[in-house]
């Protein structure tokens, strides 16, 4: 096996950091618990950004529970010309075999998906890791020298809103710039009348973005159709542009660009 000298990796790290500099603006979406939707969230502003034109990347980094590839209909194939989308589910893994790693062999995965993928030149690339401020996050922030920022997921209620205060935390005690909080699954949309209903409460991720100071993004309410179009493998930004819930995402992904601006 051939031992990489002290001159190699040095230029290993070189060519890491300029394939990194052609990335204009890297984004982590985390959560600070599951089931708040945050997989869909980073789906759906890959794909709205690809829309306005953007090159973009999508990277998942939730090793144990990958379902970007699911989520864009993308088994086995990328998407399209300026979105593309990296997976470990994409890499020949059998999806009911599970990953059984320790944190040493996610971080070299993590940095081998940064460094051996052909990402070209984007504008964009959206990470979506696992809930929580373990191993794959905190990978992320520390090997990608340019990060753009963190967004992060949370759903109303207050259990939510409770993980969702740490990984704000989080971002600010390795000093990586807050983008702000999406309240997800704000509102239960009626399909027949087109009523809401706060099912979970509502405000509790805006709250929690004034205490903490940072910014928040919005929030997008629950549609029933959100669920088949996940299944389908279709992002709902695709094409139900006069729902309430991608009117209120696209509103999202405006505050995102001007940001990073």
């Amino acid at each position: 096996m051939h031992q990489m000298n002290e001159q190699d990796l040095v230029e290993q790290e070189k060519q890491f950091k300029e394939k990194m500099a052609r990335i204009k603006h890297p984004l982590i979406v985390m959560s600070g618990k599951g089931g708040v939707g945050k997989t869909t969230v980073a789906v759906n502003l890959a794909y709205a950004l690809s829309l306005s034109g953007k090159s973009v990347g999508i990277l998942d980094i939730d090793l144990h529970g990958p379902n970007i590839a699911k989520m864009l209909g993308i088994e086995p194939v990328l998407v399209s010309a300026n979105l593309k989308a990296v997976s470990i589910a994409l890499s020949g893994y059998h999806p009911d075999q599970p990953i059984i790693w320790r944190g040493p062999a996610k971080a070299a995965v993590i940095r081998q998906l940064l460094s051996d993928v052909n990402w070209g030149d984007l504008d964009y690339l959206v990470i979506d890791s696992p809930p929580g401020t373990g191993d794959e996050p905190l990978s992320a922030c520390q090997l990608i020298p340019n990060l753009s920022g963190i967004i992060i997921v949370t759903t109303p209620q207050d259990v939510a809103i409770l993980d969702a205060r740490k990984s704000v935390l989080f971002a600010q005690e390795i000093k990586i710039p807050v983008v702000g909080i999406i309240e997800n699954m704000s509102g239960f949309i009626c399909p027949h009348c087109q009523g809401q209903t706060d099912i979970f409460k509502k405000g509790g991720g805006e709250k929690a973005a004034q205490g903490l100071k940072v910014p928040f993004l919005g929030r997008v309410p629950f549609q029933p159709e959100f669920v088949d179009f996940g299944d389908k493998g279709t992002p709902f930004v695709s094409f139900k542009e006069k729902s309430k819930s991608a009117e209120a995402f696209m509103g999202i992904v405006k505050k995102i660009e001007d940001f990073v601006r």
